[in-house]
């Protein structure tokens, strides 16, 4: 579980995360919405530590993120898969040094094991015999399935999702879609996923924050979006062909 508490976060004048507290669950998949310029983007990132917060605290599984010193966010961010919107491959590497690259960096596992996590990583994501092939070589959804087994490479507790169906045809963002939540379910996983796609949220989302301006207008599960009586929110899903 991973939660927010009183989190804040500016550039200059502009304050993009005003005073934000939430909740993601263990073995859910929770759900980032708003409009863009939201702030959810920056949320993810200070989540993760690409970005610090100015106040507040990020609690994972009781540990203040925060308060933590150099080397103790580096225990945690092992613990951190994260699925970039570009995929975020490294094209001079092949498929197989792509996944194995966390495990390169933050492992002291031998040259077999880690081709052996690499090929296991690859087959929960319905990719076998691609090892050699560059990311040039594949389709964009393989890509997003590439980055999905690096991700999942070093076993994460949490796993950042950031518009992981951006630039699919509707077909693919189900398979996608489909393959996150089982991984969430199979390995117990804290999923955050960050989204405009609303069919993705109402196929697979279980707690959703919607976050308008930098303020959180709403939390709660989807069954209870209709009801929520947040005019905000309501006319987003609107706009969002809901």
């Amino acid at each position: 579980m991973i939660e927010l508490v009183n989190i804040k976060k500016q550039f200059g004048d502009r304050i993009v995360l005003d005073d934000i507290s939430a909740s993601f669950y263990k073995g859910k998949t929770n759900f980032i919405i708003g409009a863009s310029g939201s702030g959810k983007s920056v949320m993810m990132k200070c989540m993760v530590g690409l970005l610090q917060v100015d106040s507040g605290k990020i609690i994972y599984d009781g540990t203040d993120f925060v308060a933590l010193d150099y080397n103790q966010k580096k225990n945690i961010r092992k613990e951190i898969g994260m699925l970039f919107q570009g995929t975020a491959l490294f094209d001079s590497l092949t498929v197989e040094d792509n996944v194995a690259f966390p495990l390169k960096m933050f492992t002291s596992m031998k040259p077999d094991e880690i081709r052996d996590r690499v090929n296991f990583c690859l087959k929960r994501v319905n990719l076998e015999n691609v090892n050699q092939l560059f990311p040039s070589n594949i389709s964009g959804g393989m890509k997003k399935r590439v980055g999905i087994a690096r991700a999942i490479a070093l076993n994460p507790k949490y796993l950042f999702c950031d518009e992981p169906n951006s630039g699919l045809d509707p077909l693919t963002s189900r398979v996608i879609d489909n393959l996150i939540k089982e991984l969430t379910i199979e390995y117990n996983i804290t999923t955050i996923i960050n989204t405009h796609d609303m069919k993705s949220l109402f196929d697979m989302g279980d707690s959703i924050i919607y976050i308008y301006q930098g303020k959180k207008l709403w939390e709660g599960e989807k069954s209870q979006i209709r009801t929520s009586g947040n005019d905000k929110l309501l006319d987003f899903m609107k706009a969002s062909e809901f």
